[in-house]
């Protein structure tokens, strides 16, 4: 893609991931990469428009029901989607349906606009990335067949070592910190050919490992917080995302809404963002 390139207007769609978790705003909200790219595109373009659909917890059938449509209709410049890693991360995972989801996504998202993207999951490394990594890696392949046959483009996250770091990592050990999340929407910008702002690669300064007593508290710290209560949400049939809609979606109304830059005249990446009408660019 050209340097030079320019984009109105940017639809993000899938789970927790691009919803933004763990990167905590003090309003009680997430600022995720998907909302540090647009903040950076708005930058480049008056008028900018964007919506975030995404919301945690969802399955990959989940998302094509929910979110895809309604993206489509949005007629966006460049949409984001990332979807089916939670699905391969349950005990049982129907992989043959994994694929004919994200493949109808895809199939319902290319021809709606003018770019759409599709990542390769990054990892926290240890135990639980090696148990689900053959069908991690068996959706990444199908993610790179369906990026050739459809014209997407891919940002390959998961063959990167640094994201794999569990410094990136929120004490949860799911999702990104804010430090993370500014590497992957440096990774996102780069792939829609604009001129790099930064090593999204570079490595994390060396550290001393901690002792073995604090790996214990933190583990400990994590099974009570967070590895528990995901265990009984999946015994329970309950997900996180249960009666959330998108940042971006009014469920009153039924459909998503944009937004754009509350300060038209701010020259850095934007931080505030306003409502306006819910209907497509088109």
């Amino acid at each position: 893609m050209e340097t030079n390139a320019s984009y109105n207007s940017l639809v993000a769609v899938g789970d927790s991931f691009t919803e933004g978790m763990s990167d905590l705003l003090p309003d009680g909200s997430y600022r995720g990469w998907a909302d540090v790219l647009a903040g950076r595109l708005a930058t480049r373009a008056p008028g900018f428009h964007y919506a975030n659909l995404a919301v945690r917890g969802k399955l990959i059938g989940q998302i094509v029901d929910e979110q895809v449509d309604v993206a489509a209709a949005m007629r966006a410049d460049v949409v984001t989607l990332v979807g089916g890693l939670n699905d391969t991360l349950r005990p049982k995972c129907d992989m043959g349906m994994v694929r004919g989801r994200l493949e109808e996504a895809v199939e319902r998202l290319a021809p709606s606009c003018g770019t759409l993207v599709l990542m390769r999951s990054p990892g926290r490394n240890g135990p639980v990335m090696e148990r689900f990594r053959p069908r991690m890696e068996e959706l990444f392949a199908l993610i790179d067949d369906l990026a050739a046959r459809h014209g997407a483009v891919v940002v390959d996250l998961y063959g990167t070592p640094t994201l794999g770091d569990p410094r990136l990592w929120d004490v949860d050990r799911l999702h990104l910190t804010a430090d993370g999340h500014s590497r992957v929407a440096e990774a996102v910008w780069q792939t829609l050919g604009l001129p790099p702002e930064g090593d999204w690669r570079t490595p994390l300064p060396a550290a001393v490992p901690p002792r073995w007593a604090r790996r214990r508290v933190d583990d400990l710290r994590f099974a009570r917080e967070h590895l528990m209560p995901w265990i009984g949400r999946r015994l329970t049939g309950r997900s996180s995302g249960d009666g959330r809609t998108g940042a971006q979606y009014s469920a009153e109304l039924g459909r998503a809404f944009w937004v754009t830059p509350q300060d038209v005249g701010d020259p850095g990446p934007v931080a505030t963002w306003r409502r306006v009408d819910s209907a497509p660019l088109s």
